[in-house]
């Protein structure tokens, strides 16, 4: 994978989902008990990034310290039971705060119920969809998704609607 390199810093730029990725891969194959630990499997993967990058990544992923019976902890990944059930809290709070949507070629707007549009957007945010580039919540009730280059509105709506199978648009 080409890292293309931050020009005014000297570091390199990477994919926060390709960075991501290696870091559940990294878990699942390494025990790991430290944050420098997991820094140094990155930079050894070619990712450079803060301290700062790395626990706001793990606090995506949900990664917990889990104590290994000895008095130690390390890293772990959320089992699939927990990830399915956090997964379907983010699908109810979307769905009990959406309304309509619509989008053009590089945004989606979503109408969300008064006082929803925190918890929508976040909903959006914690699933982690590839082809959003980030959303912005409006003050009540809009959301705004701005969707990655050559990414349009149909095809993020169409994976929203695989994971979302009872989401319908009208």
């Amino acid at each position: 994978m080409p890292i293309e390199e931050d020009r005014a810093h000297g570091a390199p730029i990477v994919s926060r989902w390709d960075r991501l990725r290696l870091i559940k891969d990294t878990l699942r194959e390494k025990r790991v008990d430290s944050q420098e630990l997991l820094l140094k499997h990155l930079r050894d993967g070619g990712y450079i990034v803060t301290q700062a990058t790395l626990s706001r990544d793990l606090k995506f992923l949900k990664v917990a310290k889990i104590p290994d019976g000895d008095g130690s902890y390390y890293y772990g990944l959320p089992s699939e039971e927990e990830r399915e059930a956090t997964e379907r809290q983010y699908v109810e709070d979307f769905l009990r705060g959406y309304v309509s949507m619509d989008w053009n070629r590089t945004t989606v707007v979503i109408r969300t119920y008064s006082g929803h549009s925190d918890s929508v957007s976040l909903a959006l945010d914690n699933m982690g969809f590839e082809e959003v580039l980030g959303t912005i919540a409006g003050r009540d009730n809009i959301v705004f998704l701005a969707l990655r280059e050559g990414v349009s509105g149909g095809a993020f709506v169409a994976e929203l609607k695989k994971r979302i199978p009872e989401f319908e648009i009208d």
